[in-house]
């Protein structure tokens, strides 16, 4: 039986919705070159920020197992849109920036290869529409 997740998305006036994730509050405009008032995020913008959360989660739940620990870890998604309408994401980078000490490489690279393959859904879904790249880089920390 397939789980379904249900939101909604409550119209503020011009061009603002507040959305309703699982009791959590996201408010979403245009830009004022939009139209809008700059209220709150871009839809399209979510959806980068959709792919952070889910691989995030998937790269720092694996690390865990794998008794590997890191001091932070920062995932920036780049994301390039279609020049004419409907505009779109042809393009997604994923950069996933380590800190910590003594980091494995080949344990953080299987990580991220394990949430891109097999975890996480959002990726799984871009996937077929988008073409999708990712770096990993590594910080040290001073010892």
């Amino acid at each position: 039986m397939s789980v379904k997740d249900v939101i909604t998305a409550k119209w503020l006036g011009n061009l603002a919705f507040e959305g309703s994730v699982g009791g959590h509050k996201i408010t979403i405009d245009a830009g004022r070159s939009g139209g809008g008032e700059d209220r709150g995020a871009r839809p399209k913008s979510l959806m980068l920020l959709a792919l952070a959360g889910c691989t995030g989660i998937d790269v720092i739940s694996i690390l865990k197992k794998m008794r590997v620990e890191v001091e932070n870890l920062n995932i920036t998604v780049e994301g390039n849109l279609t020049e004419e309408y409907p505009k779109y994401y042809h393009s997604m980078h994923v950069i996933y920036e380590f800190t910590g000490k003594n980091l494995p490489p080949d344990k953080l690279q299987k990580a991220v290869e394990l949430s891109e393959e097999k975890y996480c859904g959002v990726s799984a879904v871009y996937k077929k529409a988008v073409k999708m790249t990712s770096e990993i880089k590594i910080i040290e920390s001073p010892a």
